[in-house]
């Protein structure tokens, strides 16, 4: 088995950039929005970069106190990203946006790190970066849909517990297809990236099962206490 990694040159990426460009070509004809997508690319494409240097300086410290600083605003940044969706973008709600991720992402990664991985030390960050960023990135998409969701089904009159399952029901349905098709249909990025610098896919297997749980259940209990404290709002109207 080749265990060699393989290198990619930036003049190398230009070639996945023909089907890229083919989807902006028609996502511009088919939405007239010029701008959007040319935005989100940049963007991706700075911070990318940025984070690569970033990550190196990171690697190379050790200290809790800046790994902590990092999880923190990165629980910011999803919490806000999170609600982008909404109409109603009333500034309590970010709050409980944030409360949702950090609970249900937070004590997810609590369970990874000193139960499945002991991580000794617990901040070693070329882990608890990595996952912790699979766990609110996923966390935030979860409550996004489900926020969306929400408030249209309460925009339609539909009361709490209808509105909470739809919702709920919505916002799992991303997750469970990967479940459904996770090693029919596709090899994830964890899994995928390990086999691909040598790594035993029976290793690389276990810890893609330890990936598929954890997103399941800080999305789950994200969304579901997004969901609850939104039951506040509910009283008011």
């Amino acid at each position: 088995m080749n265990t060699s990694i393989y290198t990619i040159s930036l003049l190398d990426l230009l070639w996945v950039m023909i089907p890229v460009s083919m989807v902006i070509y028609l996502y511009i004809r088919w939405t007239q929005d010029r701008s959007t997508l040319f935005y989100a690319l940049g963007r991706m494409l700075i911070q990318l970069i940025l984070i690569g240097y970033v990550l190196t300086y990171i690697f190379a410290s050790d200290s809790p106190y800046l790994i902590v600083l990092i999880l923190s605003v990165m629980l910011v940044a999803a919490s806000i990203i999170a609600l982008r969706p909404l109409q109603k973008q009333q500034k309590h709600i970010y709050l409980y946006s944030f409360i949702s991720i950090v609970v249900g992402g937070i004590f997810t990664l609590l369970m990874v790190i000193f139960g499945v991985l002991d991580l000794n030390p617990w901040y070693e960050a070329r882990f608890l970066i990595p996952l912790a960023g699979m766990i609110f990135a996923n966390s935030m998409n979860a409550v996004s849909i489900s926020a969306e969701r929400f408030e249209n089904e309460s925009q339609r009159g539909s009361d709490y517990i209808e509105a909470r399952a739809t919702s709920y029901k919505a916002a799992l349905i991303p997750i469970i297809n990967s479940l459904f098709a996770v090693g029919l249909v596709s090899l994830p990025g964890m899994m995928t990236g390990q086999i691909l610098s040598g790594i035993d896919p029976l290793i690389a297997v276990r810890y893609q099962m330890m990936v598929m749980l954890m997103i399941l259940g800080s999305a789950g209990i994200s969304v579901a206490i997004y969901l609850i404290l939104m039951k506040r709002e509910e009283k008011k109207v």
